[in-house]
């Protein structure tokens, strides 16, 4: 397992960083049968790479700084949108029944609202904000920085206690919109939202234990 962990960190290192970019791609692009190296990139910025820092897929201090720094573009009060509002190489095109609905190449969408298949849908991961995700922001904050971030974590995390008193109240919502005012949307108490909030919390109230770096 050690070998397979040291395979899979060298692999995110060498296919998914774009260090003109500063973070992880968030997939890559390839007919079946094509291996990696010679894949395309995928540059949209999304959260999902935070994932690599909090379960240690990502050995390099740098790299991880990097990756923060990145994401911070992301946040929202209370929320990480699902998608940055920049154009992108790699076009990603959405179609409904022959219609193209998007620009493939700045394919933000931060409203979700209106009829579902063609408004929203198309906005559910590219630029919705998620509250279940957002926790994992200021884990890993800690992880990189050690635990005299995590002051700074919590007053991040605390940014979502206004959702909880408002709407369904004690519970987190399920997405808000990725554009200012970021109203709530989709469903009201979400378990995985307020469970990962509650997680979060409790780990930054020990200062985050031990960093990884």
């Amino acid at each position: 397992w050690r070998d397979a962990a040291a395979a899979a960190q060298s692999a995110l290192r060498r296919y998914y960083y774009i260090p003109s970019q500063g973070y992880l791609s968030d997939c890559l692009h390839a007919p079946p049968g094509t291996p990696a190296e010679r894949a395309r990139i995928d540059d949209a910025l999304r959260p999902n790479q935070l994932f690599a820092i909090t379960l240690n897929a990502i050995d390099e201090i740098e790299i991880a700084r990097s990756v923060l720094a990145a994401c911070e573009e992301l946040l929202v009060p209370g929320a990480i949108r699902s998608l940055s509002n920049r154009s992108v190489t790699h076009p990603l095109r959405i179609v409904h029944q022959g219609t193209l609905l998007n620009d493939p190449h700045h394919p933000y969408w931060g409203r979700y609202a209106g009829d579902e298949d063609t408004r929203r849908k198309p906005a559910y991961h590219n630029g919705t904000a998620w509250t279940w995700v957002f926790p994992s922001y200021c884990e890993a904050w800690v992880k990189v920085y050690g635990p005299p971030a995590a002051a700074t974590a919590r007053a991040w995390l605390a940014s979502g206690f206004d959702l909880m008193r408002t709407g369904c109240i004690g519970h987190m919502p399920e997405i808000l919109d990725g554009d200012y005012p970021h109203r709530m949307r989709g469903c009201d108490a979400q378990a995985w939202s307020i469970s990962e909030m509650l997680r979060v919390w409790r780990l930054l109230e020990s200062d985050g234990a031990d960093s990884f770096f």
